[in-house]
């Protein structure tokens, strides 16, 4: 039997019952893609996912993609070359790429809805698969040629790569120190050695190779605006055919030995080291790097936190299987009785909190992330929550910290209660949920830590917005606090969300009041940097607690409606989650509030050699 759970049942529940795409999709806003369409999609990548991209998860752990140091090159084991092809066979990922290079139009929420299964089907897989989305941001930001190669590229299966860490810059992106040398003929030759490029060789799974790497061009100046994006591809080849030619001059020096995602290649790339130049392009002729890279980086933000988001999914479900056909002990109400049958464990109530905290969180982070999709598409935004196309896209940029750093925390965190519902077989590797935890523990790192989305999600989405997103979010949050729909059934948990929102709005408050405070004393800008992972899980916690109540709603509709007994328990399921969610953890966020009112900086003046 496959490791991986699909949760389809919930995926369409969010698009159809409570986004409403449906409404769209039936209008033809998205050409063939009506609903019945896009239910048939769904379940024909649960059985890609389940089938033939899960067959290889176990061995990719056991038995890695290798290091071939003579050729600079990737080894692909036959098990994972297999999902590598089928994954391509099957060419999802044409949905939602631009017209223009073969793409086919389709809302956003469904195209994450698809990666999230094939990713937390198999992690390491999906490091093969870059290329469509690397060929898309080429297609949209190059110039003429460019697009030519993104669209034949694409067609041709070529694997893609962001290139941007260094080994002494790690985070600290502007401190790289690649640098790019202007050629006579246009091009350029890209000198320096990058490190974690997650795909940086995938063997023979692909002809041809590209990267998109920043460089800094000899005579720019420092930090971040002195970079620039080059394509630098892995062999050379004619511009119009893209028949292939000689080996370009980058090459793999490294793959890392890693705790989880084993056979993703995450390598070293050294550019320009030998007699042979590796030669690159301007990208859109334009020296814009660091805006253009972070199309990507914000792409591969959305996906961290939608592989985050459907590892604890299935972590979950394979708990609550298990739990089900435990016998072990008896119920705690008959613990003095000792002739009292055996139950299944799901009877015992800290199985049941357990179980309840990983469905709320792995159900609430995908009704997040499928909210922050709906805004990545204009008529999306609008049938969901009344923005227009700029307030969409300041919406989304507000909500992907939340999506990538509560999601990768959250979920690696709850994974550990998916683990401790099996106990001691939790613990082996005759269960997946080991594998998971170890694959998941990178979604915390890359492409950002946790802080710098904390920091990123103060400074850049709220304070250098001035709010607007933030108060957009807020009043939709506030729009169903006032709502009477439900008939009062959730009107305790309306009183929660309410007190969270409060608290939420005035530790934004706080953090600005440190803000504005740094300007005479620049000491108080430490508190923010003390406080502020704890405001992003807050936010996040507030969005789950108002997305699951959303859902609540939604379902207690349907109870009032004549559903079918699979489908009542489905919906009585959403009624109880949601409440015990906001009873358990919303008032949680009061005690956050108080601490983030009272940061003072003693830790801060601390001497090192007191640590």
């Amino acid at each position: 039997m496959s490791h991986y759970k699909s949760n389809v049942r919930d995926i369409e529940f969010n698009l159809f019952e409570v986004l409403g795409i449906g409404e769209l999709l039936d209008a033809g806003a998205y050409g063939d893609l009506d609903t019945d369409t896009v239910r048939n999609i769904l379940a024909e990548v649960a059985r890609l996912a389940e089938g033939p991209v899960a067959a290889s998860f176990a061995d990719a752990d056991r038995n890695p993609v290798e290091f071939d140091a003579p050729n600079h090159a990737v080894v692909v084991p036959e098990p994972l070359r297999k999902t590598v092809e089928a994954v391509n066979e099957a060419g999802w990922s044409r949905l939602g790429l631009p017209e223009g290079m073969g793409g086919v139009p389709a809302p956003a929420p469904l195209v994450w809805a698809i990666g999230e299964m094939l990713v937390a089907a198999n992690g390491s897989a999906s490091f093969f698969n870059m290329g469509p989305l690397m060929a898309s941001v080429l297609y949209t930001i190059g110039n003429e040629q460019q697009k030519h190669w993104a669209k034949e590229g694409f067609e041709r299966g070529w694997a893609g790569t962001m290139v941007l860490t260094e080994p002494d810059a790690g985070s600290d992106v502007g401190a790289g120190r690649t640098k790019a040398i202007a050629q006579d003929d246009g091009t350029w030759h890209i000198e320096g050695v990058k490190r974690f490029i997650s795909g940086g060789d995938v063997g023979d799974t692909a002809e041809n190779l590209f990267h998109l790497v920043l460089a800094r061009p000899e005579g720019a100046g420092p930090g971040t605006k002195g970079l620039s994006l080059f394509y630098v591809p892995k062999s050379h080849f004619d511009s119009e055919t893209l028949e292939l030619g000689e080996r370009n001059g980058v090459y793999v020096t490294g793959v890392e030995h890693k705790m989880g995602l084993k056979s993703s290649p995450t390598c070293e790339l050294t550019f320009g080291a030998t007699d042979v130049p590796a030669v690159g392009w301007l990208v859109g002729d334009v020296h814009n790097g660091i805006d253009q890279m972070f199309r990507v980086i914000e792409n591969a933000r959305m996906g961290v936190g939608t592989k985050a988001t459907g590892t604890l999914s299935t972590g979950y479900l394979n708990a609550l299987e298990y739990a089900k056909e435990r016998i072990q002990g008896a119920d705690l109400t008959e613990l003095t009785n000792k002739t009292a049958p055996r139950v299944a464990i799901t009877h015992h109530p800290d199985v049941r909190r357990s179980l309840a905290m990983q469905k709320a969180y792995a159900e609430g982070l995908r009704a997040v992330y499928l909210y922050t999709a709906a805004h990545q598409n204009a008529d999306v935004a609008e049938l969901v929550s009344g923005a227009d196309a700029e307030l969409a896209a300041r919406v989304n940029d507000l909500l992907l910290p939340i999506v990538k750093g509560v999601g990768s925390e959250k979920a690696y965190e709850l994974l550990t209660e998916s683990l401790q519902t099996l106990g001691g077989s939790g613990y082996l590797q005759d269960y997946p949920i080991e594998q998971y935890i170890r694959d998941a523990k990178i979604d915390t790192l890359y492409e950002g830590t946790t802080a710098i989305q904390a920091q990123d999600f103060f400074f850049r989405k709220i304070d250098r917005d001035r709010g607007v997103a933030f108060a957009h979010v807020a009043g939709r949050i506030r729009e169903f606090i006032d709502s009477e729909a439900g008939n009062g059934r959730l009107k305790a948990e309306r009183v929660l969300l309410e007190t969270a929102l409060t608290d939420v709005q005035e530790m934004a408050g706080t953090l600005t009041g440190y803000l504005m405070a740094s300007q005479d004393q620049p000491s108080e800008l430490y508190k923010i940097g003390l406080g502020s992972v704890r405001f992003l899980y807050a936010v996040g916690d507030l969005l789950i607690g108002w997305r699951l109540l959303v859902q609540a709603e939604v379902a207690l509709a349907a109870l009032d409606r004549d559903a079918s007994a699979k489908d009542r328990s489905f919906y009585r399921g959403k009624v109880v989650i949601a409440s015990y969610f906001a009873k358990n953890v919303l008032p949680t966020l009061t005690a956050t509030r108080h601490i983030l009112a009272t940061l003072d900086t003693e830790i801060m003046e601390l001497g090192e050699e007191s640590f």
